[in-house]
């Protein structure tokens, strides 16, 4: 949440000059009920020993009723949990999740991208790196070369498991009780005719990138065009991140795969070297 500073008498005039899209986003009104939510997240941040209904409504001037509905919306989504004795509401595991995968990820990009740059210069290729969360692939980094063919990809782009390559390293990464479960709660949507959808043929095609190290979207995810995948480990040996190439079929080819492949191996082995070798917080 961003807190515009208020101008005073005795302050400066701001120099820069919003822009088109910061103006029209100042005009669209603010969600209350979500304002009240995050304040009384800050709130119970601040305090030591969790606060009560009582306190936070007083706090934020609005009727119990309306504060009960708030903190039961929290409750029920896990960002928040009440004390059975004293009956005050504290931070949840689940925020403290969601901040560690927040600094995983801004670490990851911050040493990856160098690599990631010079690995879309070396093939000439687009370059995404994900990171698995709730069951999707999520773009945390998109490098593309000059000259090369803009694919329909950004930065928060949620993508499948199943036909995507770094989605099907991700898969491949899972725990065997991870991945059988995962398999068979889900329906995998059919793209084209390409895409593997049935629980069968995709455990062999996890065997398979398993063995080989690496994961082939062959035009299962978009027609016309081929990623190849691999993991990432960080410093303890587990997956953090899966790194992928992708071009045209007519740029990742038979004939170059298994060049392609080794250089992707390499800049993966490169961001697992800088990762052990970054200090941690």
């Amino acid at each position: 949440m961003v807190v515009k500073k208020q101008q005073t008498a005795d302050s400066p005039p701001d120099l820069e000059r919003e822009s088109p899209e910061t103006a029209e986003a100042s005009k669209t009104r603010s969600v209350p009920v979500l304002m009240r939510a995050l304040t009384m997240l800050e709130l119970i941040a601040a305090s030591r020993n969790g606060m009560a209904l009582p306190q936070i409504a007083r706090k934020l001037q609005i009727p119990k009723s309306s504060a009960h509905c708030i903190l039961l919306t929290l409750l029920r989504q896990g960002y928040v949990s009440r004390s059975a004795k004293t009956r005050r509401y504290v931070f949840s595991s689940k925020l403290l999740r969601l901040a560690n995968q927040a600094f995983q990820g801004l670490r990851l990009r911050e040493v990856a991208i160098p690599i990631l740059r010079q690995l879309g210069l070396s093939t000439g290729l687009s370059v995404h790196m994900a990171i698995l969360e709730w069951n999707e692939a999520v773009l945390i980094a998109k490098v593309d070369p000059p000259g090369a063919a803009p694919l329909s990809t950004w930065m928060g782009r949620r993508m499948e498991l199943h036909c995507t390559g770094v989605g099907k390293a991700l898969l491949a990464s899972l725990p065997d009780d991870e991945l059988d479960k995962l398999l068979n709660d889900r329906v995998f949507s059919r793209h084209n005719e390409g895409t593997i959808t049935s629980v069968r043929r995709l455990i062999k095609e996890v065997e398979a990138i398993r063995h080989n190290g690496y994961a082939v979207d062959d035009e299962e995810d978009e027609v016309g065009y081929r990623c190849l995948g691999v993991p990432v480990l960080d410093e303890h040996g587990s997956t953090a991140a899966a790194i992928s190439v992708a071009g045209s079929v007519s740029q990742v080819t038979e004939e170059n795969m298994k060049r392609l492949v080794a250089v992707l191996k390499r800049a993966s082995e490169e961001i697992s070297a800088a990762l052990s070798e970054e200090p941690r917080s």
